[in-house]
């Protein structure tokens, strides 16, 4: 007999299938971001399309998107259906937006660490222009021009 898209799913299943530990998907539900249901044996059972928020939630991770970050945006979506096409659109602008910002963020950092270290200081030559009198050096130790802030 073949399984309906709405057939409810053991934990173990969801586990085998996702790649995630059921700690993991305890986790996860302890924070909302998936649901399940009991059986009368008091067993966790996850709709089919729980597979898809715990994939999404997968590729934050890997995107280096906080789980705070996924707990907002979970919250705009519908928990007991399947979320539709334009659900996941605006799950997308959302996060292309804030990756676009770490983008930029890794881009600067890129430039700069061509030609100083964040003045640490590897660049004494260029540093003289950057950071005359060693400046930067009332700051603290560590890099100070590279946006680390170390207190």
């Amino acid at each position: 007999m073949a399984k309906e898209p709405e057939d409810l799913l053991a934990i173990g299943e969801v586990s085998r299938r996702t790649g995630v530990a059921t700690s993991a998907l305890h986790y996860y539900e302890q924070l909302g971001l998936i649901t399940s249901t009991r059986t009368g044996g008091n067993q966790r059972r996850y709709s089919r399309h729980m597979l898809r928020r715990i994939s999404l939630i997968l590729v934050a991770k890997r995107l280096g998107i906080a789980l705070a970050d996924v707990q907002e945006v979970f919250a705009t979506l519908p928990a007991d259906t399947r979320p539709l096409a334009r659900d996941w659109r605006r799950v997308s602008r959302r996060w292309e937006a804030q990756l676009e910002r770490k983008k930029r963020e890794i881009e600067q950092l890129q430039e700069e660490l061509t030609g100083c270290i964040g003045c640490g200081c590897l660049s004494l030559n260029r540093c003289r222009l950057l950071n005359p009198e060693d400046e930067l050096a009332e700051q603290g130790s560590g890099p100070r021009r590279i946006g680390v802030n170390l207190d």
